[in-house]
């Protein structure tokens, strides 16, 4: 995966697996967040995540999802799909 920067319109992107991504932050904790290849099943290509530990977006999700087996050890973390012009949403992420 190569990761080369370059700034177009007060806009900084950046290249990783072929695909141009805007270097873009977490509006719950203000890290920047990581590219990510998803699973072809998925029907995502490249996302990107916030990988904070504690993003208070994550900590404590595996509490807050409904319907869920006491002993799952699952949780949230902040994702958008730039396909879908940075649409933000949830990813379903093992945590603990």
């Amino acid at each position: 995966m190569i990761k080369s920067k370059y700034q177009r319109r007060n806009t900084v992107t950046y290249v990783y697996s072929g695909v141009e991504l805007e270097e873009r932050t977490c509006p719950h904790c203000n890290e920047p967040l990581s590219p990510w290849i998803a699973p072809p099943e998925s029907g995502w290509g490249v996302i990107v995540v916030c990988n904070n530990n504690k993003c208070p977006h994550y900590v404590g999700s595996d509490e807050q999802i409904l319907n869920k087996r006491d002993d799952s050890c699952l949780g949230c973390r902040y994702a958008e799909n730039p396909d879908n012009k940075y649409t933000p949403f949830n990813l379903l992420a093992w945590c603990k």
